[in-house]
């Protein structure tokens, strides 16, 4: 018994190394997190009765770094891929396409408006971030 215990020990510990990390760019909490952040920024620099809630925002920033770096991901790799123009690009243009499948219409505030409300009628992450005065 202790030598299958050992066996499979070392089998673990030899097949851990195969487990590397995928890319940041691929990890889904961390895409949808940034996707959602910028999903709010659009939305309250475009409808006028939507603000962010700060704090909120700021708190989910400092966590999401916390949950990269427990994942393994080094501070110098997560901060690179939070400034890579490549990956702003890509994040930006997923965000877009989710506003315009939700509804919202380039120059027509009140339709981000909808889209704002109802992201914080309905609880989502992007709801979470925002705040309307109506």
């Amino acid at each position: 018994m202790k030598r299958l215990l050992l066996t499979l020990a070392l089998s673990a510990g030899l097949a851990a190394p195969a487990l590397a990390m995928e890319p940041l760019n691929q990890e889904k909490h961390i895409n949808d997190s940034l996707r959602a952040g910028r999903i709010g920024d659009v939305i309250r620099k475009t409808c006028p009765t939507i603000s962010a809630r700060m704090f909120v925002v700021w708190s989910k920033v400092e966590d999401l770094k916390q949950y990269a770096l427990d994942k393994g991901y080094k501070r110098d790799e997560v901060e690179a891929f939070l400034k890579s123009r490549t990956e702003k690009n890509r994040l930006k243009a997923e965000a877009d396409a989710y506003l315009k499948a939700a509804g919202a219409v380039e120059g027509d505030p009140q339709s981000y408006c909808a889209v704002g409300e109802a992201e914080i009628a309905k609880g989502t992450l992007v709801g979470s971030l925002l705040r309307s005065s109506k």
